[in-house]
């Protein structure tokens, strides 16, 4: 009873959560500029676009596990080390200057 529950309930929707990961990650690898992977030493914006692109295609339209979770490993590599990377070379990082205790007005100076 628990297997059924869990077959009809939680791996759809854990589908669909690697789906709508996979559709990101390949939408932020498509507006990427091509020069900014070559600038942050990633590999290139079309490697990122095929493999971020077959991972949609299996996880929309085959659905086998072991694909989608190497699938699932290439979205969050793209999250957590490229896309920042890019974002380090294209200025859309943390401007220097700044202190990670500022407001949108200044300073938060707790209260002070």
């Amino acid at each position: 009873m628990l297997m059924q529950g869990f077959d009809n309930g939680v791996l759809p929707l854990l589908g669909y959560a690697m789906l709508l990961l996979a559709v990101g990650a390949f939408v932020l690898a498509l507006l990427a500029r091509e020069d900014a992977y070559r600038a942050a030493g990633k590999q290139t914006k079309t490697f990122w676009l095929v493999l971020l692109g077959v991972t949609v295609l299996v996880d929309f339209l085959l659905g086998m596990l072991f694909l989608q979770i190497a699938g699932l490993v290439a979205s969050i590599v793209f999250f957590v080390d490229v896309r920042p990377a890019l974002k380090a070379v294209s200025g859309g990082g943390r401007r220097s200057g700044g202190s990670s205790s500022d407001g949108p007005y200044g300073p938060y100076n707790g209260g002070r």
